[in-house]
């Protein structure tokens, strides 16, 4: 019987070369993948956008002008994030 130094190190925690290069492919073609989506050209035509933006009017009249402009996916969901932020801070100053 082989002596173990680490009593938490298991016989299956040991990985192959081939498989750790398989992972490092997998990871790197997600992340490629997900870098190509979040930049992705905006293909809304201009009625769509005047549509989108007359949408939001309810919303306030700087995220209808957004609806104006060429965005990516990666600046929309950025643009998202801060409205949230944005949202939560004047509901816990408001309270």
């Amino acid at each position: 019987m082989a002596l173990r130094l680490n009593p938490f190190e298991s016989a299956h925690m040991t990985a192959s070369p081939a498989k750790s290069l398989l992972m490092a492919c997998l990871i790197i073609a997600i992340v490629i993948l997900g870098y190509t989506i979040l930049n992705a050209p905006d293909q809304r035509t201009g009625g769509q956008k005047i549509s989108d933006a007359i949408n939001e009017l309810p919303n306030g009249v700087d995220k209808a002008g957004r609806q104006l402009e060429s965005r990516t996916p990666g600046q929309k969901l950025s643009d998202a994030a801060k409205d949230t932020s944005d949202d939560v801070k004047k509901a816990t100053n408001q309270q």
